[in-house]
């Protein structure tokens, strides 16, 4: 009986749904956009590594000019070690050195994103794993070996359907043996791509590849003012047999004195909730290593990319949200659309509501009557909404490339939804058609 009525006004019935169809399918795609754009995030998390801690040196100022983050030595590899051996929060940790610079491999150049030298717990501690070959050792950092490994940009630039294992790069002047290619990691959070790296020793980076922060002011007095006391034509007579340098010859080469000083330390924490901890116990480590008076502000800079990662992820659930919200509003106004169409047919509806109650009908029957027809017309607006949801993610997907999840959750949900909008809203106008009096229903015209 509920069909047989819904089918003597279809359009009205399918302009009914409508509201509802449209609120279904923005909740549906909501869901379904805001558990992608979640698990896009997480997987950035993840390339981050596990509770990733990055310790860089603090910026300085000269004669009022700030030089920017790192451009003080104040942290070592001997840092790192401390830290890993007195920190009980701290699992692993890796000092790194960065350089900018083109790599050649036969007619063929590139310049990756980033040359960095760092030591083999890096690679867990950024949770990098090897694609193919294998990770350099602790040997060849001890060694400053010229081996180093590639993220797939490079190796497909300088590559193209070559394997690079075993092959040759030149670094500056300096050849450099594949040993591994690193696994793909796509694009970060910032959409930089994590693929074009290049990864050594930090030794041989720092010592072979770069001359940078190698002391070049050394004054002349550093320099030895004799090359050779010892050997004298006579003992009477200071004379020296070689010529002994000159201050405009001290200045202009001055001994070149290599320091070890890195540009970042990364820090692999036991576990989230140690985070805080491990940071307080890395601060008063480095504090007490560097001899800084209290009160003194730090020489470093102590930076939680899992935080940071994790107030994305808040920023895009309270985004998801707030849309969410927008599509339960409009899932309202449809449920107020309902409730004033089936007001209306209650009252085109009143002569035969009272030849229902005349033959029999109680007001309970007539009750469900109504009732019913409210919920189909809520659950085949949920249903197609359902199907344009889902047609909606499927397009975003396509055509703006976002990443998107299909979620049963939001299906089951939204058939809930529907059903409960229908009987909400449904239920008014049913009551109403049930307590009309036969009499006064059977004169209405």
């Amino acid at each position: 009986m509920a069909l047989h009525a819904l089918r003597r006004n279809v359009m009205r019935s399918i302009l009914t749904c409508l509201g509802i169809i449209i609120g279904i399918a923005a909740v549906i795609a909501i869901v379904e956009i805001g558990q992608g754009s979640a698990y896009a995030i997480q997987q950035a998390i993840a390339t981050l590594g596990s509770n990733v801690v990055q310790i860089d040196p603090h910026s300085t100022s000269i004669a009022g000019v700030s030089t920017g983050t790192g451009a003080k030595a104040t942290l070592t590899a001997d840092d790192c070690e401390a830290i890993i051996r007195e920190c009980p929060a701290v699992r692993l940790g890796a000092p790194s050195v960065d350089l900018r610079m083109q790599v050649v491999y036969g007619n063929r150049n590139w310049s990756p994103r980033n040359i960095l030298g760092t030591t083999p717990p890096y690679f867990i501690v950024r949770n990098w794993p090897v694609d193919e070959g294998q990770p350099f050792t602790e040997a060849d950092v001890r060694d400053a070996a010229m081996v180093c490994l590639i993220g797939q940009t490079p190796a497909h630039e300088l590559f193209k359907n070559e394997s690079p294992l075993g092959k040759y790069v030149r670094v500056k002047n300096a050849q450099l043996k594949v040993v591994g290619i690193l696994k793909a990691k796509g694009a970060d959070t910032a959409g930089n791509d994590q693929d074009d790296f290049f990864i050594a020793p930090w030794t041989t980076v720092k010592f072979r590849l770069s001359s940078s922060r190698s002391n070049s002011n050394q004054p002349p007095a550093a320099v030895a003012s004799t090359v050779n006391t010892t050997n004298q034509l006579y003992p009477e007579v200071q004379q020296q047999l070689y010529a002994a340098q000159s201050t405009t010859r001290a200045q202009d080469s001055p001994m070149i004195v290599r320091f070890a000083d890195m540009d970042d330390v990364w820090i692999s924490v036991i576990s989230p909730q140690n985070i805080p901890l491990a940071i307080d116990q890395i601060r008063a480590l480095l504090r007490e290593r560097h001899k800084l008076a209290d009160g003194a502000p730090d020489d470093f800079n102590i930076r939680d990319l899992t935080e940071i990662s994790e107030a994305r992820t808040s920023a895009s659930r309270l985004m998801a949200s707030l849309l969410l919200c927008v599509a339960l509003i409009s899932l309202i106004v449809g449920g107020v659309g309902v409730m004033n169409i089936m007001l209306v047919s209650v009252t085109e509806r009143t002569r035969e509501i009272g030849l229902r109650m005349a033959v029999g009908a109680r007001g309970r029957d007539i009750l469900l009557q109504f009732l019913i027809e409210a919920v189909l017309l809520c659950l085949a607006g949920g249903i197609t909404g359902i199907l344009l949801g889902r047609g909606v993610s499927s397009a975003v997907t396509a055509f703006l490339h976002w990443r998107t999840m299909p979620s049963l959750a939001a299906v089951v949900i939204a058939v809930g939804v529907s059903a409960t909008v229908g009987i909400i809203f449904g239920f008014y106008p049913a009551w109403k058609a049930s307590q009309l009096d036969p009499i006064e229903a059977l004169r209405y015209e």
